[in-house]
């Protein structure tokens, strides 16, 4: 596959947001977060979302230039409407409120309802351990058909409602974000097959009939089998729960089919930001989090040649070796890219100019 260099990406993904109307630094704000979702590994997160992006923009299912508004101030409680603005931007402003308010009670709840698609929620994890934060964050996605089989299930009632526990390094130990989707694999993945013209791995998909597949061509490119959630019950037990805390508890939408289904991206989020250090000090929190990850990386591996890996680990060798190597995207991805600019009136060959 091509590959393209990070600098050269963001500036023509964000020349594209900027064609829907948005200032520079809210087509930065998207460019920049789908970006690193490519450098950590996360291509399902990436670049290739633009064309969706623009898709809804032609259907007014995101709404460019949209800032968060908070629409109840409790104190250590915080509630935010995002009104369909783009999500990487509302979701890291909300995210920030709730840094500065934890930052003066110790600890923040918020919640952001309506937000067109916030991306990789590891993102506004790492935005809170950047301040030295613990964050704990629950997303669910409606607005669109549902995805996922509950357990037992053959049909989809849930989406991809992803999970993610963010923890700050300190000393030598880098920080721990776990980031998940309740789903054994992101939706976005499944496209990315797609696109590639390759199976997936068995035990991942149903068909129409509830029947398991490899086929990616099931979700894509519309939306007819059904991911299996992680760890069958634990995992359809926590895509439930991300229904009712960032779905119900946000005051947005949850899955439920009285709820609108425009084929947009709309996510609901509850989070919840507070200050290791007023639990315990800050000598213990470095010396704890050390001897912990040390000890768990200390077992020995089931394959020598794989070492033992904790979360945020795949996602820091991603980012090094692509921003070394670049970023590889795949001809049918890229395609979609270039088609989703002339959409907007920009010339396919202005736009393999930028990234040459």
């Amino acid at each position: 596959m091509p590959t393209f260099q990070a600098d050269k990406l963001k500036s023509t993904i964000s020349g594209i947001v900027r064609l829907t109307g948005s200032t520079a630094e809210e087509a930065d704000i998207v460019a920049d977060h789908l970006v690193m979702a490519n450098l950590s590994g996360h291509d399902s997160h990436g670049v290739g979302m633009i064309p969706k992006y623009i898709d809804c923009f032609h259907r007014g299912l995101v709404v460019p230039n949209t800032a968060v508004s908070c629409v109840n101030d409790a104190g250590a409680i915080l509630q935010y409407d995002a009104k369909k603005g783009f999500g990487q931007r509302v979701a890291k402003e909300a995210t920030a409120g709730a840094i500065a308010r934890a930052k003066e009670t110790g600890v923040a709840l918020y919640t952001l309802a309506n937000a067109f698609h916030i991306g990789r929620v590891g993102s506004y994890g790492e935005q809170a351990i950047a301040e030295g934060m613990v964050s704990i964050h629950f997303v669910n996605v409606s607005d669109h058909r549902p995805s996922v089989a509950p357990f037992g299930g053959g049909e989809a009632r849930f989406i991809t409602n992803p999970v993610c526990i963010a923890v700050p390094g300190a000393g030598k130990q880098d920080p721990i974000v776990l980031d998940m989707a309740t789903s054994k694999l992101a939706l976005g993945k499944v496209r990315v097959a797609y696109n590639k013209r390759v199976q997936m791995e068995e035990g991942n998909l149903l068909d129409p009939d509830g029947v398991p597949t490899t086929d990616p061509g099931v979700m894509f490119p519309e939306l007819r089998g059904a991911l299996l959630p992680f760890g069958e019950h634990k995992g359809s037990g926590l895509a439930l729960m991300c229904e009712l805390l960032g779905g119900m508890m946000s005051g947005g939408q949850t899955i439920q089919p009285a709820r609108e289904r425009m084929d947009g991206i709309i996510n609901n989020m509850l989070g919840i930001v507070f200050d290791p250090n007023k639990l315990i000090s800050s000598d213990t929190f470095s010396r704890e989090l050390q001897a912990t990850i040390d000890y768990v990386k200390s077992a020995t591996p089931q394959d020598p040649a794989k070492p033992v890996l904790v979360a945020g680990d795949p996602e820091r060798a991603a980012r090094v070796k692509r921003g070394q190597e670049g970023i590889p995207l795949d001809d049918n991805t890229w395609t979609g890219i270039l088609e989703a600019g002339e959409s907007l009136g920009q010339k396919r060959e202005d736009t393999e100019r930028q990234v040459a």
